[in-house]
């Protein structure tokens, strides 16, 4: 009976995770559109992230009280994981491909091992070394080292901000979560804080973050009531955008924390590694976006990579990661102990 429900359990967990990744990686292909359309990048990082929060208020108000408990890993949250991330990503995503871009990204577990060995000087393993060593390699083979950097340098450097942020977050979570370790003001040892909570503060803190570099009022709101090209075909910009908000950011949360603790952080951050190739293939089909050969090699060997680095690395003491390579925040482990997130930083 309990061998039923276990496998039960995990099969649903699959199911959900599967659907994050899928919405996930769906949302740069609803956003480019959007920014060939006339809107800039940064507004319609700006109506994701105030839209997601919008509707995350109701959770946020349930557990308020983490303001009080964990106010820098919320602010670095917001900062790092929802503004920082998403508004490098969607730049980038505006002048290269979805699938490199992504792809990029990827290289936020082999980042995170440079600072774990170099900075922390924490012994790292021969595999996590390997796994970084593929993901550069891989890395080269996606951008066309060889044709002299033929795609846009400025987006690849976005992009590679975007991972940048998340490193960010990593290492902040990381001490936001040995600080938290201690006993709360009654006395009792203050728990993890719970995901969904930590994801609508972060929203709200990256949605007012973002309405000062953003500047949303200058936005020209009538390109939302008309059409958008997704590869020759019209599709109306408000059904883009409730596509990015609803599906990409708040289904994408949910399922993702609840796939966390239905499986295992290390089985999640697998599946997470299929939110690049989903997000490939539909810049395949819906934008015209076709790869080469080469890169489609290169991007096989970059997820390799990521997740040789990533289940290599040594888990941080405490607090939830950022761990996971590929985009938008994802779940947060809320299980009592030591705490991995299997998620990604949401885009």
């Amino acid at each position: 009976m309990h061998a039923s429900r276990g496998t039960q359990k995990r099969s649903a967990g699959l199911g959900l995770a599967l659907l994050s990744a899928f919405a996930f990686g769906g949302s740069g292909v609803a956003a480019k559109p959007l920014i060939e359309a006339g809107l800039d990048p940064l507004h319609v990082v700006w109506l994701r992230v105030a839209g997601a929060a919008l509707i995350m208020l109701p959770v946020a108000w349930r557990h308020r009280n983490l303001v009080r408990e964990r106010p820098a890993l919320l602010a670095g949250f917001g900062l790092f994981a929802v503004a920082g991330v998403q508004a490098c990503y969607f730049a980038a995503i505006s002048r290269i491909p979805v699938g490199v871009a992504l792809l990029v990204e990827y290289l936020a577990p082999a980042l995170v091992l440079g600072w774990v060995r170099f900075v922390q000087r924490r012994p790292v393993t021969r595999a996590a070394a390997l796994g970084v060593v593929l993901a550069v390699g891989g890395l080269a083979c996606v951008v066309e080292v060889w044709a002299g950097l033929s795609f846009d340098a400025l987006g690849l450097l976005l992009a590679l901000g975007a991972a940048c942020c998340q490193v960010g977050y990593f290492v902040l979570s990381d001490h936001g979560g040995q600080e938290g370790r201690g006993e709360g003001a009654d006395g009792r040892r203050a728990g993890p804080p719970h995901p969904l909570g930590v994801i609508s503060y972060g929203l709200i803190v990256g949605a007012l973050v973002l309405t000062v570099v953003a500047r949303p009022w200058g936005m020209d709101w009538s390109l939302l009531g008309g059409t958008a090209g997704m590869n020759g075909t019209g599709v109306p910009a408000w059904a883009l955008l409730g596509w990015i908000v609803l599906v990409a950011t708040v289904l994408a949360y949910g399922s993702g924390v609840v796939s966390v603790r239905r499986l295992s952080p290390q089985v999640a951050g697998v599946v997470a590694c299929l939110e690049a190739v989903i997000a490939t293939v539909l810049a395949w089909v819906l934008l015209g976006e076709h790869l080469s050969a080469p890169q489609l090699i290169g991007g096989f060997v970059v997820l390799t990579g990521a997740f040789i680095a990533q289940s290599a690395a040594p888990k941080p003491p405490s607090g939830p990661v950022a761990a996971g390579a590929g985009a938008a925040a994802g779940a947060v482990e809320g299980a009592v102990g030591s705490e991995l997130s299997a998620g990604r930083a949401p885009h």
